[in-house]
């Protein structure tokens, strides 16, 4: 495998590209070229989307959000790397189907469509898919925001953070995950080294759940590597913490990027 120094950290639902700054800023100061692409109708600070939603959001599908990230790595010297939390690991997944990555890392990342999710993510995801509320755009409240992604915090704490992060968010994407074909893995197919983290606290996507999404894949060949982190929420890449969860992805990278 060729040796690249260029990565792409892809952001997933409900927050948006400045939601990686400090992971950024971190790789970078390892001597990598970092890119922190925002998906279509995403693009401005959670602010300025909460106050005057992207036209283009609520026609962004999965398909989009994917091929937005495929027209940048096609413009790069080399290959990239893919770090991609919650619906953005199953865009990793994606991308490395596709061969367009030297390796991808899934972090609490969504499942693809043919991988059936529990009950327990189907009911904390169902405001955002409700097929009732047609193509408007989806906020969580700040109260969803503390069960979902902020429940290690202090309800204080995780209302500032509702103020820094959060966005508003297509709906058609997180239904095409359930429903669009494009949304399927081949879990057979030969692949570049993938790993999979799940934070134990996890209240979207369970550590265990994600340990079920890697243990899919079938080509003994591949490489597919899952890791744990204890007490991690889904807000794992920016809650106390995270340098330690980014250094494991950095050794990983140097361990199957060498």
């Amino acid at each position: 495998m060729k040796s690249t120094k260029t990565i792409v950290l892809i952001h997933g639902l409900f927050v948006n590209n400045t939601s990686w700054a400090q992971w950024k800023t971190y790789f970078e100061s390892q001597g990598y070229k970092v890119y922190t692409p925002a998906n279509p109708g995403h693009e401005g600070t959670p602010a300025q989307l909460r106050s005057n939603i992207h036209p283009d959001l609520t026609q962004t599908g999965f398909e989009d959000v994917v091929m937005n990230i495929v027209k940048l790595i096609d413009t790069l010297p080399e290959k990239p790397i893919v770090v991609g939390h919650s619906l953005a690991g199953l865009v990793v997944q994606k991308l490395i189907e596709m061969d367009k990555a030297v390796a991808g890392v899934s972090i609490d990342g969504a499942p693809p469509k043919n991988v059936l999710a529990p009950w327990a993510t189907v009911k904390i995801v169902l405001p955002v898919v409700n097929f009732f509320k047609g193509n408007q755009a989806y906020l969580g409240s700040r109260e969803w925001y503390h069960r979902a992604f902020f429940n290690n915090f202090t309800k204080e704490e995780s209302d500032l953070l509702f103020d820094k992060i959060a966005v508003p968010e297509s709906r058609k994407i997180a239904r095409d995950t359930l429903l669009a074909s494009f949304a399927k893995i081949d879990f057979k197919k030969p692949h570049n080294p993938l790993l999979f983290i799940g934070g134990e606290k996890d209240n979207i996507f369970s550590s265990s759940f994600t340990r079920r999404i890697a243990s899919s894949y079938k080509d003994s060949s591949s490489t597919t590597d899952f890791k744990e982190f204890a007490g991690r929420s889904h807000f794992i890449a920016g809650e106390k913490g995270w340098k330690e969860v980014a250094g494991y992805v950095l050794n990983w990278i140097k361990k199957v990027n060498a």
